[in-house]
């Protein structure tokens, strides 16, 4: 049975929260309702007409083997605006406020620490008002508010961008402001390596010599790239592959940096760079040499790909 956690988080309107928790790997459900108030089994009405102490939340389960409750938090950060204390966007009231529900202590630290860095990076000049409580009964919100986006694709497009949140988000949460999120999920040398085309040491590396079966996944993504079917001691001291897992999962481009010219390797999903491809690879087996950095790279083993969310990719290793 796969092992979930919960996350909970009010981002005012529960249409709009959904989405973006669904979009990512190891999220397994995610529910809109209400908490953090005193009536039981609220209706939308009373829950919008303030009386009954609700926020209007999402409740996500998810299997924190794949994805980390910190990688939830910056999800969650991307898609509000914490520095409103009055509802959000077209949204008034106390029901759509912002907060964060934590459902033990470790969550409630990460909480907090994930907040004082939003604050402390410089992505809002204005404080960061959302509210960091203990979870309370989450009620399920009536059905017809379930997977709206899905339900009613063209009338949630027309809310999200009448409501002003996704103008919001697009001059907010622009790509210096994520990569200033993502600084904080990486280590020092994978954010160097992924984002700033960086290079570790050879011989000195994660996975340069590992020889246990298994998928290496996108340290960003989570997008399988490579397998150790395919990997091959070149004697260069970092791993190499004689060929991706699919072609689709990466991309190739010219690279004219350092008076060199190379293809750069890139992660297609999360526009990670991940290494180059060279042409003095095995011959026999198409003759090219993928050398990647480990720090681009998750490695999962074989006996743990159900476990992690890999089941899809068992069949490489039969």
């Amino acid at each position: 049975m796969c092992k979930y956690d919960l996350a909970t988080f009010a981002g005012g309107c529960f249409w709009c929260m959904v989405k973006p928790f669904h979009e990512y790997k190891g999220v397994l459900e995610v529910s809109s309702g209400y908490t953090g108030g005193h009536q039981q089994n609220p209706t939308y009405t009373q829950v919008c007409s303030d009386i009954t102490g609700h926020y209007e939340a999402v409740q996500i389960k998810f299997n924190p083997n794949i994805i980390s409750y910190d990688s939830l938090l910056s999800i969650f950060w991307s898609q509000i605006d914490p520095t409103d204390s009055t509802g959000q966007f077209g949204d008034r009231g106390n029901s759509y406020k912002t907060a964060i529900f934590y459902h033990n202590q470790k969550q409630k630290e990460e909480a907090i620490k994930s907040k004082d860095s939003l604050q402390k990076n410089g992505v809002f000049d204005n404080p960061i008002v959302t509210e960091i409580l203990p979870s309370k009964t989450f009620y399920l919100a009536e059905e017809y508010h379930q997977n709206y986006y899905k339900k009613n694709p063209t009338q949630y497009e027309i809310y999200k961008t009448r409501s002003g949140r996704e103008n919001f988000i697009k001059t907010h949460w622009n790509e210096r402001k994520d990569n200033e999120l993502l600084k904080s999920k990486l280590t020092p040398l994978q954010y160097e390596v992924t984002q700033n085309k960086g290079t570790e040491p050879a011989f000195n590396n994660e996975y340069w010599d590992t020889k246990k079966q298994g998928l290496y996944v996108d340290i960003v993504s989570g997008k399988p790239l490579f397998s150790s079917n395919d990997k091959f001691d070149s004697g260069c001291g970092w791993p190499s592959f004689t060929k991706p897992i699919d072609r689709k999962f990466i991309k190739e481009k010219a690279d004219f940096s350092y008076n060199m010219h190379r293809i750069e390797v890139i992660s297609t999903k999360s526009d990670a760079h991940l290494g180059h491809v060279f042409n003095d690879g095995p011959v026999d087996k198409g003759g090219l040499r993928y050398c990647i950095n480990s720090a681009s790279l998750r490695f999962i083993p074989k006996d743990k790909l159900e476990e992690e969310g890999y089941q899809d990719y068992k069949y490489i290793f039969d």
